[in-house]
C-alpha cells in the first residue's frame, strides 16, 4: 500500500486538499455529500528503544508528517479504500473480513475494523481515500498512524463515540492480533493522546502518562537510513522471544516477575550465570534504556541538553552492543551526526536493522548538519538520505 507521498513535501493543507480532491473524482460528489477529514502524525521516539513490550517506559512525541483521510459513509456495508498514490482500490465486505497475506498493508484495514467488531463497535460502510507523507519502513509509526486515521473515521462516519484509550488500544490489538505484527502500545498511544508541543513519559504497563513540554532550545531531526524494516519479519520477534525465555529463567530465582520492567541492576547481576552472556546483554540494555527513560524526562524539563544528547547517545550503544538492533546504515549516520557541530545526540529510533535515526541538534546548526550528513552520507552510500526537522503535533483528529 503506497500511502507516502511522491513528494514527501507534502504539507497538511495540500495533502487534505489533495485527498479531498482525490475522493471526489474517484467517488463523486453529488448523491452523499462531501466526505470528511481526518488527519493522524506520526510519531518519534526521543528515548526509550524496546522497552514498551518489556513493561517499560517510553518518551515519544508525534510530528509533523500525517496520514490523511477523506471519508463518507454508505449503507451497504463495503468498505472501500482508495490509495491515492498507488491508484489502488481496495472493496472490503465489513461482515466477511478474511486474513491475506501476513504483513501485507491491507491487512491493517481489515485489522482495524476487526478489531472495531471484536470490542462490540459495528462501524458502517464507507467510502475512503487515503494519502500520508509518512516514510514506510522509517520506524516513524506510519502503520500506527493509518490504524488511528482509518478507526477514528469509521466510528465518525457511523456516530460512534470512542474514549481515545482504548480506541488506541484495539488499533494494537488490530496490529498485533489481525496483521501479526508484534508491537507494543506506544505508537497507538501516542497518536491517540497527544499534545502539540509536547513528547509523552509513558508507563507501557499501566498506561499511566505525562506530557512534558519541548523548550524552544531544541531541535529533532529525523534522518533515514535508506534501509527499510518490518516490524512483522523475523528479527524483531527474535528479540521479544528472547525477553520473554529470560524472564522465563529468571522466574525460577525471582517467583514475582511478569516482565523485565521488575527487574533490577542487581537482580540482573546476580542471574549472570543463569541467563547466558545473550540474554544478558538483552536484560542490559532493557534495564538501563528504562533507567535512561526517566533521566530524559528530567533532562528535558529542566531544559539540560547536554545531558539528554549524552543519555541519546548511550542509548544507541546500548541498542547496538546489547540489544543488536542497529546496521551498518545507522552506526555511519549516527557516526557523520555526531562529528557536526551543535549535535548533541545520535541514536538509531525504532525496531531497528534499518529505518531512521533521531538526532538532538541545536536549532542554530540544524542546517549545517543537515547539508554535511547528506554530503557525507551520500559518499558512503550513493545516495542523498531523506531528512526531516520534526515538531510535536497534534493527536488523530477530525479537520471539518
Amino acid at each position: 500500500m503506497e500511502l507516502i507521498s511522491k513528494s514527501l513535501k507534502m504539507q497538511p493543507e495540500s495533502g487534505l486538499e489533495f485527498v479531498s480532491s482525490t475522493f471526489i473524482r474517484q467517488f463523486g460528489s453529488q448523491d452523499g455529500g462531501w466526505p470528511r477529514l481526518y488527519q493522524a502524525p506520526g510519531r518519534i521516539n526521543i528515548i526509550g528503544e524496546h522497552t514498551d513490550y518489556n513493561g517499560g517506559f517510553v518518551f515519544p512525541a508525534t510530528i509533523d508528517l500525517y496520514t490523511w483521510i477523506a471519508a463518507r459513509p454508505r449503507n451497504d456495508g463495503l468498505l472501500k479504500v482508495y490509495e491515492c498514490n498507488a491508484r489502488q482500490l481496495h472493496s472490503l465486505d465489513l461482515k466477511h473480513l478474511e486474513r491475506g497475506e501476513k504483513g501485507q498493508p491491507v491487512e491493517y484495514l481489515k485489522g482495524v475494523t476487526w478489531a472495531l467488531q471484536q470490542d462490540g463497535l459495528e462501524p458502517g460502510g464507507c467510502d475512503v481515500a487515503i494519502t500520508g507523507n509518512i516514510p514506510l519502513g522509517g520506524g516513524l509509526s506510519s502503520s500506527a498512524s493509518l490504524e488511528l486515521a482509518l478507526s477514528t473515521a469509521l466510528l465518525d462516519c457511523s456516530g460512534i463515540r470512542l474514549d481515545r484509550s482504548r480506541l488506541a488500544l484495539l488499533c494494537q490489538r488490530a496490529e498485533v492480533e489481525f496483521v501479526g505484527a508484534q508491537c507494543g502500545i506506544m505508537d497507538q498511544y501516542t497518536i491517540a493522546l497527544a499534545h502539540p508541543g509536547h513528547a509523552m513519559m509513558l508507563d507501557c504497563r499501566n498506561l499511566d502518562f505525562d506530557h512534558v513540554a519541548i523548550p524552544p532550545g531544541i531541535s529533532f531531526l529525523v534522518v533515514h537510513s535508506g534501509v527499510s524494516h518490518r516490524v512483522s519479519t523475523g528479527s524483531y520477534s527474535l528479540r521479544r522471544d528472547e525477553c520473554e525465555e529470560a524472564v522465563r529463567l529468571l522466574g525460577q530465582s525471582i517467583p514475582d516477575i511478569t516482565c523485565l520492567r521488575d527487574l533490577s541492576q542487581d537482580q540482573l547481576e546476580a542471574n549472570r550465570n543463569l541467563l547466558g552472556s545473550v540474554l544478558f546483554q538483552r536484560c542490559f540494555h532493557v534495564v538501563t534504556e528504562n533507567q535512561r527513560v526517566g533521566e530524559a524526562v528530567t533532562a528535558l524539563r529542566n531544559t539540560d541538553l547536554q545531558q539528554l544528547g549524552s543519555l541519546v547517545n548511550q542509548s544507541h550503544n546500548s541498542l547496538r552492543d546489547d540489544f543488536e538492533v542497529s546496521c551498518s546504515e545507522l552506526d555511519r549516520l549516527v557516526d557523520i551526526a555526531l562529528g557536526c557541530e551543535g549535535v548533541l545526540g545520535s541514536r538509531m529510533m525504532g525496531a531497528g536493522f534499518g529505518g531512521c535515526t533521531i538526532n538532538i541538534v541545536e536549532p542554530e546548526a540544524v542546517a549545517d548538519a543537515v547539508a554535511r550528513i547528506g554530503v557525507e552520507y551520500a559518499s558512503i552510500t550513493g545516495h542523498v538520505p531523506w531528512m526531516h526537522v520534526a515538531a510535536a503535533a497534534d493527536a488523530v483528529k477530525r479537520i471539518r
